[in-house]
Formats: C-alpha cells, sequence, structure tokens
C-alpha cells in the first residue's frame, strides 16, 4: 500500500509538464539536476540552526541588550491561591464575570482581588522583554545575511532583469552550487522557525504565522524538485528584503529608541508594500501564471505552486493591513505598536480599567494616565 501511495504521489502528470518524466531531470552532460531527497538535510540542518540560535542568543543578543539598555518591567507576582491556579490552568486565563464572582466565594478573595490576581497571573506568562529582544536579534541577523547572500546568488543572473528567462528551457535547468546552499538553508531555517513556534513570543496572528511556515515550506520543497529554482530565489530574496527592517525595529522599540525604531517602521512599511502587495502580485505572480503557459499546457503541479503563491499573497494582504493601521497611527502622532502584539496589563491599566468604572479615583488615589507603552 505505502509503495502504491508513493507511486501515485510522484507521478510524473501530477508534477512535470506533459511528455516529460523524472529521468528527463537525471544528472547528465556535466547538468546536475535538483532532486527531492536533497531535502533530507533540512531536517538536521533546522536543529543546528535551533542550536546556533541558542548560542547567539546567550552570547551575542544577551549582551547587546545590556548595551541598548534593554530593561525589563517590575511584574508583581500573584500571590499563591491553588483555588485560582486551578481554575487558571485547567479552565481559561480569562473568566467570564460570573466566574469571577464564584472565584471570589470560593477563594475568599473579593471580586477585584480575584480580577487582578489573573492580570498579575497572565504577566507571569508573558515572555519578558529580553526574551522578545533576543528573538528579534536572532531573526535580523538570519535576514539580513540571507537577504545579501540572496542578492549575490540572482543578481548576476539574466531572469533577475528579465522575468521571462525564468522559464527559458525549463525544466532542463542545471542547479547552480550558490542556489543549492541558498536553498537548503532557507528551507532549514524556516523548519526551524516552525519547530521553536511553541516557545517563541505568541502574538495575535499565531494561526497565520503557522500557515505561512507550512505554506513557505511547501513552496520551498515543491519549487526545488519541479526544478522552479529560479522562481523560487526570486521569491526568497523578495520575502528577505524587508523582514530584517521589522527586526531591527523591534529591537531598537525594546531598547526604548522611539526615534529611531518610528523612522524604521517607515522604511520597513514602504519596503513592504512595494514588495509584497506590487512586486510579488504584478512581476513574480504574474510570471509564474502566465509566462509558464507559452511553453507547455497547464498541469497539477502549475495550479498547486500558484495556489500557494496566492496564499502567501492573502497573508501579506492581512499583514499589510496591520502595517497600514500602525502607520496611520504614526501619521496621527501616536505611538507605533505593532497590532499584532498582546499588551501586557501593568498595574496602571488595572487603575485605567477601575477608572473607567468607578470615576477617577482608585482606592484613594489619582489614576495616573500612562501614554507611553512599550509593545512589540
Amino acid at each position: 500500500m505505502f509503495q502504491t501511495l508513493y507511486s501515485y504521489f510522484w507521478w510524473e502528470r501530477l508534477w512535470l509538464p506533459a511528455n516529460l518524466t523524472w529521468a528527463d531531470l537525471e544528472d547528465r552532460d556535466g547538468r546536475v539536476y535538483a532532486k527531492a531527497s536533497d531535502l533530507y538535510i533540512t531536517l538536521p540542518l533546522a536543529f543546528l540552526f535551533l542550536v546556533v540560535r541558542h548560542l547567539f542568543e546567550t552570547y551575542v543578543a544577551t549582551p547587546l541588550a545590556g548595551l541598548l539598555n534593554v530593561k525589563e518591567k517590575v511584574r508583581l507576582k500573584a500571590t499563591p491561591n491553588a483555588v485560582l491556579e486551578k481554575f487558571y490552568a485547567a479552565t481559561t486565563k480569562h473568566p467570564k464575570q460570573a466566574d469571577v464572582e464564584m472565584l471570589s466565594k470560593k477563594s475568599g478573595c473579593t471580586v477585584r482581588q480575584v480580577e487582578r490576581w489573573f492580570r498579575r497571573r497572565r504577566n507571569q506568562d508573558r515572555p519578558s522583554l529580553l526574551k522578545k529582544f533576543r528573538e528579534a536579534s536572532w531573526r535580523f541577523t538570519f535576514y539580513l545575511i540571507a537577504f545579501i547572500a540572496g542578492m549575490a546568488v540572482i543578481v548576476d543572473k539574466p531572469w533577475f532583469y528579465d522575468l521571462r528567462e525564468v522559464w527559458k528551457g525549463y525544466p532542463i535547468q542545471s542547479v547552480l552550487p550558490s542556489q543549492y546552499w541558498y536553498y537548503m538553508i532557507e528551507l532549514s531555517f524556516y523548519w526551524s522557525l516552525l519547530f521553536s513556534i511553541a516557545s517563541d513570543v505568541k502574538r495575535k496572528d499565531f494561526k497565520e504565522q503557522i500557515i505561512h511556515h507550512i505554506a513557505t515550506i511547501i513552496l520551498i520543497s515543491f519549487s526545488w524538485f519541479t526544478n522552479y529554482i529560479r522562481a523560487g530565489t526570486l521569491v526568497m530574496a523578495l520575502h528577505d528584503s524587508s523582514d530584517y527592517l521589522l527586526e531591527s525595529a523591534k529591537m531598537f522599540n525594546y531598547a526604548g529608541w522611539r526615534n529611531t525604531c518610528n523612522n524604521i517602521f517607515i522604511v520597513f512599511a514602504a519596503v513592504f508594500i512595494i514588495t509584497r502587495l506590487v512586486i510579488l502580485p504584478f512581476w513574480i505572480i504574474h510570471c509564474t501564471v502566465f509566462y509558464p503557459l507559452d511553453l507547455y499546457p497547464a498541469f497539477f503541479g502549475y495550479y498547486f505552486f500558484n495556489f500557494m503563491m496566492v496564499v502567501l499573497q492573502s497573508l501579506h494582504i492581512f499583514w499589510a493591513y496591520l502595517i497600514i493601521r500602525m502607520a496611520q497611527k504614526f501619521i496621527t502622532g501616536k505611538v507605533v505598536e505593532d497590532e499584532r502584539s498582546d499588551r501586557e496589563e501593568t498595574d496602571n491599566s488595572e487603575e485605567e480599567e477601575e477608572a473607567a468604572k468607578n470615576g477617577p479615583l482608585s482606592n484613594g488615589h489619582p489614576v495616573l494616565n500612562n501614554n507611553h507603552r512599550k509593545t512589540d
């Protein structure tokens, strides 16, 4: 049964144009072609990336955080309470008002004390500022190096300037060593992101991030063994061109360098919109949708590749919406914050919530208005 499924999966008519077989892509006459078995190396490389990341965050990012004066906010810990802790772990971290009143009776605490306990308990589970800075530093370093390497791989190629060259002679296109390593490193990195996503900083677009990583892994893998490598290198370099700007903006934000963060963010927003909403759909996707049809009839692999490209483009539109919202806040003079972030509930935020219910005083003290939150 396994052999039957294997044969159906690798059926040439699924992945290759008509009249071509996998035998046509075997190495010969000095030509080297991409093979699906090449991708096995990306899994051990992904775990190697996790090791390198740990070393980088420990011995590079942490000292850098100290130099940039990245300071942790003081977090008040929730007092030990078995009843509340059991409900927090087993039921929900955000109890409804009826649950709060029920827990108040069971625990012997007032309603307000229960609400404060859950706020502080949620804050204990939120990632520290240092963790966010270290993660941003690692991604900034990789994306910057990957972008420079990617440009070095494609800038001297004819298909970088004329997209019709992407399909010239397809699929009889030999793989260059630079393309091989560019692919293996990029795919390994995205595997490592998927492996670590459960322990990384979680944001409101957590599900979209998982979809993005999976779609990217599928696209890179598929474009490799079907020899869509020229198009693949263009797509990867295009994505890396803005990602390092976003991560650097986060780093400066965590360090409290507001003006630098905002300036980099504006540059990032411009690059993101130009590359993801203009160049990608109107140049790259146009190239992968229309130009191949001049050479061969559409087949399953053609539709599959372009469907995954549309999935990525849809995610870019979603993130562009969030970026534009942040840009509007910046233009109107508000602090730029990551719309994906789960804002920390500080003591000030508690008092502000109480003020909204009970007036300008809380516990006999005037409410402090903190309009300068440090966010993702």
